[in-house]
Formats: structure tokens, sequence, C-alpha cells
């Protein structure tokens, strides 16, 4: 039965995602704060600080950018620290890109999917908006794991599938085999800028 489901939820995979393509997150005022919480990729790991993807973002943006990257984190990990984080800095907007390192691992996915939506039932309740960011699956296409497209149905989100799997299969883009270096971490910041300012968080 989890076959055929997880076979179903492949098919819909495109209905799923073109079904975020419509949702509105609030706008940003000028002094609101945008948390990117996550392990390695949104630490930075691979480039210099001032070259992660955050702080490209804030540059980019004009906006407060929280770095809460924390390399090698698992989603038990990052789900426990979230609320540490979220108090520190009582964010507008969360960017959660989390789970590669389960993934990398082998962790049961129905445990990390739980995960995830611990986090994300977290920012909602503290009235933060939340962008999902996929992360792809450990195999040979690479393409974003079917539980991001569940959660970012399951809860409204405006959902990033393809960007970190677009993105590390172009060797210009990597520092090693799971991390880009500072052009990918550019190109993600671009593109998450993009999609913040396509669904009206920022102009």
């Amino acid at each position: 039965m989890n076959i055929l489901l997880r076979c179903l939820v492949i098919l819909l995979l495109p209905l799923l995602i073109g079904a975020c393509e419509n949702r509105t997150l609030r706008a940003l005022p000028p002094d609101g704060v945008i948390l990117a919480f996550g392990d390695s990729l949104t630490a930075g790991v691979g480039a210099k600080e001032n070259e992660s993807y955050p702080a490209v973002l804030a540059h980019l943006s004009g906006r407060k950018v929280i770095n809460a990257g924390d390399s090698g984190e698992l989603t038990a990990e990052g789900r426990k620290r979230l609320a540490r984080v979220m108090e520190a800095h009582s964010p507008d907007l969360l960017l959660l890109l989390e789970g590669g390192n389960d993934i990398l691992r082998n962790r049961a996915l129905l445990q990390t999917k739980a995960n995830l939506a611990a986090m994300i039932e977290l920012a909602h309740a503290n009235g933060t908006e939340v962008v999902l960011i996929g992360v792809p699956e450990k195999n040979l296409f690479s393409r974003v794991a079917p539980i991001y497209a569940e959660l970012a149905e399951e809860y409204e989100l405006v959902f990033i599938p393809d960007l970190v799997s677009d993105l590390l299969r172009n060797p210009e883009y990597k520092s090693d085999r799971i991390h880009l270096n500072a052009a990918g971490y550019r190109a993600m910041a671009e593109e998450v800028l993009a999609v913040l300012r396509k669904h009206g968080a920022l102009e």
C-alpha cells in the first residue's frame, strides 16, 4: 500500500506543485525578519560566510535575513532547535530547507515528514508564514522527495520544489557532491528572491 501511495504522489506531483503557484504571502514590512532555517545548505558550507544564500538574499532584498543553518543537522534536531531560534528572532517569514541529512542517512521518510510538519505547525502557531524548499531524493535522478509536495499541499505553503536538485546537477554550482559553491548559493538566493516577489512577500 505504501508503494502504491508513493507512486500516486509521484504521478500527482505536477498537480500538487501547480496548486502552490497561486498561493500568496503577506507583504513583509520594511523591518520584517526572514528566518532561513536548515542545515549545511543554509549555513553555506562550500563558500564564505558572506556568500551563503541567506547573506546574498539579505543583500539583494535589503531585508534582514537570519542565517539559522546548522551543518549536519537532522530534522529531529531541527524540530527541537526551531522553537529557540524563533523565540530569539520573532521572524515574519520562515524559509525551511531541511531534511537532506535524513535522506542521506536513510532515515524513515515518514518520521522526517512528521518532524517537518511539526516545524511548520510551530511557525504557523507563532503567526510566521512558511516557504518550503524541497530536498532531492538520494537516487540517480535526484528529484524532490515526495514528502515535500505532500507537506506543501497539506499546509497550503508556497513551495520551491526543484531548486536544490537543479543546482546540484550543475557542476558549475557545486563545491562538492552535496554542497554548493558561491555561484550556486547566489543562484539559490536569486531564485528565492524571485519566488518571494512572485507571491507578494517582496516588491
